[in-house]
């Protein structure tokens, strides 16, 4: 019998997402994919397993959750409180859910995207190779509440309790940039203000890209509006028409006429995505040389994290049922051995 993952309740813009599809930008279909590439590969290393195990990515709220038998899941990306049957869980971690259990999700303590990750991975049906949702294309769609996911075959079954340190993006912060095609077209002043100005996230974005606000001038190329369409890529840095700059994300145009200033680094690109309303961003150019240095692939990234993951040691005065535990069990008295002398 195929296992299954049942929603309860969704949360709004709940998707399945996995890398996504690279090589389609030709036919206008973007990457797509986890928004926070990063914490997606943090869930996979703490369940050993695949890269093309698909996820739950949760923007902004969780939801509840059961499932038909027992798995293992993850949770990772922007902190939630969650619970299994009432008992809390610590974020960044790997647990049992046994059939019947209710997990719950609440909303993120702070950044954007969460992870639910399931051994076996969400199964639903591929499309051009991936089972990632990608709503600008239609590819896909918004998981709903009573709602039920089929779950993939688990190799590692018994392997829980792991956790990991995840990298600090969940604030804003520093995000490093590679010039880009229009960056000359800036004047050098115009380059060294952006490096210098603080920018701010708006509410208005989605995993099409993010606006950012600043104090101070517009930032223009005098060619605001003259530029032909070009291919775009997730992470490139648009000005728009006012001179307002849009960061792109996974779901993003594959042609656009705004120049752009720079494109963040994959490694970085976490930061923005997961910046909520009002958090600080600034940008500083890196060479091609510092960035290839940086860039690492989804499968080097794994094997890195992978040695990172640590056992999960719980607080025992956080434990209700620690009797259960048997933490005695195998304890001998030595003066009633006879085999001690």
């Amino acid at each position: 019998m195929t296992t299954s993952l049942l929603i309860h309740r969704a949360g709004p813009a709940m998707t399945v997402q996995d890398l996504g599809r690279p090589g389609h930008m030709g036919q206008g279909l973007s990457m797509g994919g986890a928004a926070d590439r990063t914490a997606f590969i943090e869930g996979v290393a703490l369940l050993g397993q695949s890269l093309s195990c698909a996820a739950i990515e949760m923007a902004a709220f969780g939801g509840e959750f059961s499932t038909t038998a027992d798995i293992r899941i993850a949770l990772t990306g922007a902190p939630m409180k969650a619970t299994l049957d009432g008992e809390p869980l610590v974020w960044n971690a790997s647990y049992l859910v046994k059939a019947g259990q209710r997990l719950s999700i609440g909303p993120a303590r702070t950044g954007v995207y969460g992870y639910l990750h399931v051994g076996g991975g969400i199964h639903t049906t591929p499309f051009l190779g991936s089972r990632a949702t990608h709503l600008t294309a239609g590819i896909g769609g918004v998981l709903a509440s009573n709602q039920t996911l089929p779950i993939g075959p688990d190799s590692h079954r018994g392997d829980v309790g792991k956790t990991l340190t995840p990298e600090a993006r969940f604030e804003g912060g520093s995000v490093r940039v590679l010039p880009s095609v229009q960056t000359d077209n800036f004047p050098g002043v115009v380059r060294t203000r952006f490096e210098m100005t603080g920018f701010k996230r708006t509410p208005r974005g989605n995993r099409q890209g993010v606006e950012l606000i600043f104090e101070g001038r517009p930032f223009a190329t005098g060619e605001q509006l003259t530029i032909l369409s070009e291919p775009m890529v997730a992470g490139d840095i648009q000005m728009t028409g006012e001179g307002i700059p849009f960061v792109l994300l996974p779901e993003c145009q594959t042609t656009g006429g705004y120049p752009r200033i720079g494109t963040v680094l994959p490694c970085d690109l976490p930061i923005v995505a997961q910046a909520t309303a009002g958090s600080a961003l600034s940008f500083r150019f890196v060479d091609h040389g510092t960035a290839l240095q940086t860039h690492k692939s989804p499968e080097q990234i794994l094997a890195q994290l992978t040695t990172s993951t640590r056992p999960l040691v719980r607080d025992p005065r956080a434990i209700r049922d620690l009797l259960a535990y048997q933490l005695v069990g195998g304890v001998v008295n030595a003066l009633e051995d006879d085999r001690m002398e």
